[in-house]
Protein backbone atom coordinates (compact mmCIF):
# COMPACT_ATOMS: atom_id res chain seq x y z
CA UNK A 1 0.00 0.00 0.00
CA UNK A 2 2.96 2.05 1.22
CA UNK A 3 4.22 1.82 -3.02
CA UNK A 4 1.06 2.48 -4.47
CA UNK A 5 0.52 5.59 -2.52
CA UNK A 6 4.21 6.63 -3.55
CA UNK A 7 3.55 6.26 -6.74
CA UNK A 8 0.19 8.19 -6.54
CA UNK A 9 2.28 10.87 -5.61
CA UNK A 10 4.59 10.70 -7.83
CA UNK A 11 1.53 10.50 -10.21
CA UNK A 12 0.57 13.72 -10.10
CA UNK A 13 -2.92 14.98 -9.70
CA UNK A 14 -4.43 13.33 -13.23
CA UNK A 15 -3.57 9.80 -11.35
CA UNK A 16 -6.54 10.36 -9.40
CA UNK A 17 -8.99 10.78 -12.44
CA UNK A 18 -7.30 7.91 -14.02
CA UNK A 19 -7.93 5.57 -11.54
CA UNK A 20 -11.53 6.62 -11.94
CA UNK A 21 -11.72 5.31 -15.16
CA UNK A 22 -10.19 2.10 -13.94
CA UNK A 23 -13.16 1.86 -11.30
CA UNK A 24 -15.52 1.93 -13.91
CA UNK A 25 -14.01 -0.44 -16.65
CA UNK A 26 -14.02 -3.39 -13.89
CA UNK A 27 -17.62 -2.01 -12.83
CA UNK A 28 -18.71 -2.51 -16.21
CA UNK A 29 -16.49 -5.62 -17.01
CA UNK A 30 -17.97 -7.04 -13.80
CA UNK A 31 -21.46 -6.45 -14.37
CA UNK A 32 -21.51 -7.41 -17.87
CA UNK A 33 -20.00 -10.17 -17.48
CA UNK A 34 -22.57 -11.85 -14.79
CA UNK A 35 -24.66 -10.83 -17.34
CA UNK A 36 -23.62 -12.43 -20.83
CA UNK A 37 -21.74 -15.35 -19.39
CA UNK A 38 -24.44 -16.24 -16.52
CA UNK A 39 -27.73 -14.84 -16.45
CA UNK A 40 -27.75 -14.67 -20.34
CA UNK A 41 -27.01 -17.59 -20.95
CA UNK A 42 -28.28 -19.93 -18.25
CA UNK A 43 -30.33 -22.86 -18.76
CA UNK A 44 -31.02 -21.97 -22.12
CA UNK A 45 -30.52 -25.53 -23.54
CA UNK A 46 -33.20 -26.87 -20.56
CA UNK A 47 -35.73 -23.92 -21.76
CA UNK A 48 -35.10 -25.14 -25.34
CA UNK A 49 -35.69 -29.00 -24.04
CA UNK A 50 -38.60 -27.79 -22.31
CA UNK A 51 -40.33 -25.76 -24.70
CA UNK A 52 -39.86 -28.46 -27.55
CA UNK A 53 -41.61 -30.84 -25.36
CA UNK A 54 -44.83 -28.66 -24.56
CA UNK A 55 -45.27 -27.69 -28.14
CA UNK A 56 -45.01 -31.95 -29.68
CA UNK A 57 -46.95 -32.40 -26.26
CA UNK A 58 -49.50 -29.99 -28.21
CA UNK A 59 -49.17 -27.73 -25.30
CA UNK A 60 -48.90 -24.51 -27.45
CA UNK A 61 -50.72 -22.48 -24.12
CA UNK A 62 -48.62 -24.08 -21.56
CA UNK A 63 -45.41 -23.47 -23.23
CA UNK A 64 -46.28 -19.55 -23.94
CA UNK A 65 -46.58 -20.02 -19.58
CA UNK A 66 -43.46 -21.58 -19.44
CA UNK A 67 -41.62 -18.89 -21.18
CA UNK A 68 -43.54 -16.67 -19.17
CA UNK A 69 -42.47 -17.74 -16.18
CA UNK A 70 -38.70 -17.38 -17.61
CA UNK A 71 -36.88 -13.81 -16.98
CA UNK A 72 -34.52 -14.23 -20.15
CA UNK A 73 -34.03 -12.43 -23.65
CA UNK A 74 -34.71 -15.62 -25.34
CA UNK A 75 -37.68 -16.56 -23.70
CA UNK A 76 -39.30 -13.21 -24.20
CA UNK A 77 -38.69 -13.41 -27.62
CA UNK A 78 -40.16 -16.79 -28.07
CA UNK A 79 -43.15 -16.16 -26.15
CA UNK A 80 -43.90 -12.61 -28.50
CA UNK A 81 -43.87 -15.43 -31.80
CA UNK A 82 -45.96 -17.73 -29.58
CA UNK A 83 -49.05 -15.95 -28.46
CA UNK A 84 -49.40 -14.77 -32.80
CA UNK A 85 -48.61 -18.37 -33.78
CA UNK A 86 -52.39 -18.71 -34.86
CA UNK A 87 -51.80 -15.71 -37.68
CA UNK A 88 -49.85 -15.34 -40.47
CA UNK A 89 -46.25 -16.22 -40.91
CA UNK A 90 -45.53 -12.53 -41.16
CA UNK A 91 -47.20 -11.70 -38.06
CA UNK A 92 -45.67 -14.10 -36.12
CA UNK A 93 -41.61 -12.30 -37.44
CA UNK A 94 -42.85 -9.34 -36.64
CA UNK A 95 -43.89 -9.90 -33.59
CA UNK A 96 -40.04 -12.32 -32.80
CA UNK A 97 -38.11 -8.41 -34.79
CA UNK A 98 -40.06 -6.07 -32.02
CA UNK A 99 -39.48 -8.21 -29.36
CA UNK A 100 -35.68 -8.45 -30.30
CA UNK A 101 -35.49 -5.11 -30.89
CA UNK A 102 -35.72 -4.22 -27.28
CA UNK A 103 -33.79 -7.34 -26.14
CA UNK A 104 -30.81 -6.93 -28.42
CA UNK A 105 -29.49 -3.43 -26.98
CA UNK A 106 -30.12 -4.13 -23.49
CA UNK A 107 -27.75 -7.37 -24.18
CA UNK A 108 -25.03 -4.66 -26.30
CA UNK A 109 -25.71 -2.21 -23.21
CA UNK A 110 -22.89 -0.46 -21.40
CA UNK A 111 -19.86 -2.74 -23.56
CA UNK A 112 -19.45 0.21 -26.15
CA UNK A 113 -17.83 2.43 -23.38
CA UNK A 114 -15.04 0.29 -22.65
CA UNK A 115 -13.10 1.34 -25.60
CA UNK A 116 -14.42 5.46 -24.83
CA UNK A 117 -12.91 4.78 -21.50
CA UNK A 118 -9.56 3.77 -22.37
CA UNK A 119 -8.80 6.21 -24.88
CA UNK A 120 -9.90 8.46 -22.01
CA UNK A 121 -7.52 7.03 -19.66
CA UNK A 122 -4.73 7.06 -22.51
CA UNK A 123 -4.92 11.02 -23.01
CA UNK A 124 -5.51 11.36 -19.57
CA UNK A 125 -2.25 9.85 -19.02
CA UNK A 126 -0.57 11.66 -21.96
CA UNK A 127 -1.84 15.13 -20.33
CA UNK A 128 -0.40 14.20 -16.87
CA UNK A 129 3.03 13.80 -19.15
CA UNK A 130 2.81 17.13 -20.37
CA UNK A 131 1.55 18.63 -17.22
CA UNK A 132 4.70 16.74 -15.19
CA UNK A 133 6.99 18.31 -18.08
CA UNK A 134 5.59 21.51 -18.18
CA UNK A 135 5.77 22.16 -13.90
CA UNK A 136 9.04 20.56 -14.53
CA UNK A 137 11.10 22.85 -16.91
CA UNK A 138 8.96 25.71 -15.25
CA UNK A 139 10.71 25.02 -11.76
CA UNK A 140 13.79 24.28 -13.80
CA UNK A 141 14.49 27.73 -15.16
CA UNK A 142 13.85 29.42 -11.74
CA UNK A 143 15.96 26.97 -9.41
CA UNK A 144 19.43 27.36 -8.33
CA UNK A 145 21.74 24.77 -9.77
CA UNK A 146 21.52 22.97 -6.43
CA UNK A 147 18.05 22.00 -7.19
CA UNK A 148 18.03 21.58 -10.92
CA UNK A 149 18.64 17.61 -11.09
CA UNK A 150 15.90 16.78 -8.13
CA UNK A 151 13.31 19.04 -9.77
CA UNK A 152 13.84 17.96 -13.01
CA UNK A 153 13.77 14.17 -11.82
CA UNK A 154 10.46 15.21 -9.59
CA UNK A 155 9.00 16.21 -13.03
CA UNK A 156 9.63 13.37 -15.53
CA UNK A 157 8.65 10.98 -12.77
CA UNK A 158 5.32 12.32 -12.52
CA UNK A 159 5.00 12.11 -16.30
CA UNK A 160 6.26 8.76 -16.60
CA UNK A 161 3.94 7.73 -13.68
CA UNK A 162 1.23 9.26 -15.15
CA UNK A 163 1.73 8.00 -18.54
CA UNK A 164 2.33 4.09 -17.69
CA UNK A 165 -1.02 4.09 -15.45
CA UNK A 166 -2.80 5.47 -17.81
CA UNK A 167 -1.84 2.79 -20.48
CA UNK A 168 -2.32 0.26 -17.48
CA UNK A 169 -5.99 1.13 -17.16
CA UNK A 170 -6.28 1.49 -21.23
CA UNK A 171 -4.82 -2.13 -22.48
CA UNK A 172 -7.11 -3.78 -19.97
CA UNK A 173 -10.11 -2.11 -21.07
CA UNK A 174 -9.67 -2.79 -24.81
CA UNK A 175 -8.88 -6.38 -24.10
CA UNK A 176 -12.16 -6.61 -21.65
CA UNK A 177 -13.85 -4.92 -24.70
CA UNK A 178 -12.93 -7.40 -26.49
CA UNK A 179 -13.84 -10.58 -24.70
CA UNK A 180 -17.32 -9.35 -23.95
CA UNK A 181 -17.72 -7.78 -27.34
CA UNK A 182 -17.40 -11.50 -29.19
CA UNK A 183 -19.44 -13.16 -26.04
CA UNK A 184 -22.08 -10.69 -27.04
CA UNK A 185 -21.87 -11.56 -30.67
CA UNK A 186 -22.51 -15.16 -29.68
CA UNK A 187 -25.33 -14.95 -27.33
CA UNK A 188 -27.17 -13.05 -29.78
CA UNK A 189 -26.28 -15.91 -32.53
CA UNK A 190 -27.25 -18.30 -30.04
CA UNK A 191 -30.80 -16.27 -28.92
CA UNK A 192 -31.60 -15.54 -32.97
CA UNK A 193 -31.18 -19.41 -33.77
CA UNK A 194 -32.85 -20.81 -30.42
CA UNK A 195 -35.95 -18.72 -31.62
CA UNK A 196 -35.89 -19.20 -35.04
CA UNK A 197 -35.87 -22.77 -34.31
CA UNK A 198 -38.92 -23.09 -31.69
CA UNK A 199 -40.79 -20.87 -34.24
CA UNK A 200 -40.50 -23.34 -37.23
CA UNK A 201 -41.29 -26.27 -34.69
CA UNK A 202 -44.67 -24.81 -34.42
CA UNK A 203 -45.14 -23.09 -38.01
CA UNK A 204 -44.32 -26.03 -39.79
CA UNK A 205 -46.64 -28.36 -37.57
CA UNK A 206 -49.10 -26.12 -37.39
CA UNK A 207 -51.81 -28.51 -38.72
CA UNK A 208 -50.41 -31.35 -36.71
CA UNK A 209 -50.78 -29.05 -33.49
CA UNK A 210 -54.14 -28.35 -34.00
CA UNK A 211 -53.73 -24.08 -34.73
CA UNK A 212 -55.90 -22.30 -37.27
CA UNK A 213 -54.13 -19.74 -38.84
CA UNK A 214 -56.74 -16.46 -38.64
CA UNK A 215 -57.25 -15.08 -41.60
CA UNK A 216 -55.63 -11.52 -42.13
CA UNK A 217 -58.13 -8.56 -42.04
CA UNK A 218 -56.23 -6.37 -44.53
CA UNK A 219 -55.35 -9.31 -47.16
CA UNK A 220 -58.34 -11.72 -46.73
CA UNK A 221 -55.26 -14.82 -46.70
CA UNK A 222 -53.90 -16.69 -43.64
CA UNK A 223 -50.34 -17.86 -43.73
Amino acid sequence: METIKEIFDEGGAFMYPIALLGLLVIAIFAERTYVLFFKTASKRDLFLARMRSLILERNVGKAVQFANQDDSPLARIVKAGLVKVNRSDDHVQAAMDEAALEEIPRIERRTGFLPMLSNVATLMGLLGTISGLIQSFAAVSDADAATKATLLSKGISEAMNCTAFGLVVAIPALVAYALLQSRTQKVIDDINAAAVSILNLVVLNRDKLGITVEADVRTGRGA
